[in-house]
């Protein structure tokens, strides 16, 4: 368990608020379109990379992977981020946010849950109430962008219509359908454009367009060298 401070954005006003972050959780194949999901899942298999046991499938994380750095560091060249809305559990409220679940590929091919555990989890500080978002949740953006060999390109693109409901992913996620006090679940992804690749930089956000407002967030990957 460990703290971290957020700011609510709550009609223009950011209202810093601090949440013991008690678990972490990355949902996994959690599109609606079965044709999609399937699309992901071949996706990795062409990795190596096996299929879940089901779908959708919730993986455990440490909680302290979860960080608002500017930089995170990898061991080697088989790592990649995926852009992700984030909810939040605290109090009977429920939060959104939005990260990168950053992971080893290489890893990913013997172990998913093992991967998992691998790389640090960057997070946008920004948060919004689910109440403000629900009534209009399908129209919400995710969006990534990777720089490699120097370019800046588009990495990942889609609107939250393509993903299971909130209700329905906390649902079969967690026992009597809520979400609990200080889980942070990363809530899934969308297929990478021109597929998975390791990038040097990473940004990515959360696009509202009804209330005309973004989460965003970006970082470098730093990679350290393997030996032996």
């Amino acid at each position: 368990m460990f703290d971290l401070t957020f700011n609510v954005d709550d009609k223009g006003v950011a209202t810093p608020l601090t949440l013991e972050i008690r678990q972490a959780v990355i949902a996994g194949w959690t599109g609606r379109d079965p044709v999609a999901r399937d699309k992901h899942i071949a996706e990795l298999e062409a990795l190596g990379i096996a299929r879940p046991a089901t779908t959708p499938i919730y993986y455990r994380c440490s909680a302290r992977r979860l960080t608002f750095a500017d930089a995170i560091e990898v061991c080697g060249e088989d790592s990649s981020g995926e852009v992700e809305f984030v909810l939040i559990g605290w109090q009977g409220r429920i939060f959104v946010g939005c990260g990168s679940d950053h992971t080893d590929r290489k890893v990913e091919s013997y172990s998913v849950t093992v991967s998992k555990q691998m790389c640090d989890k960057p997070m946008a500080s920004e948060l919004w109430e689910l109440e403000d978002v629900i009534g209009h949740w399908d129209q919400l953006v995710l969006r990534s962008w990777a720089v490699i060999g120097g370019q800046r390109v588009l990495y990942q693109e889609g609107t939250l219509d393509h993903m299971l409901p909130v209700k329905d992913l906390v649902a079969r996620g967690f026992d009597q359908g809520a979400l609990p006090d200080g889980c942070a679940m990363f809530g899934g992804t969308f297929a990478a454009k021109g597929g998975i690749r390791p990038a040097s930089r990473f940004e990515f956000e959360l696009e509202d367009p009804v209330l005309k407002r973004k989460i965003s967030h970006g970082y470098d990957v730093v990679t350290l060298p393997v030996r032996g």
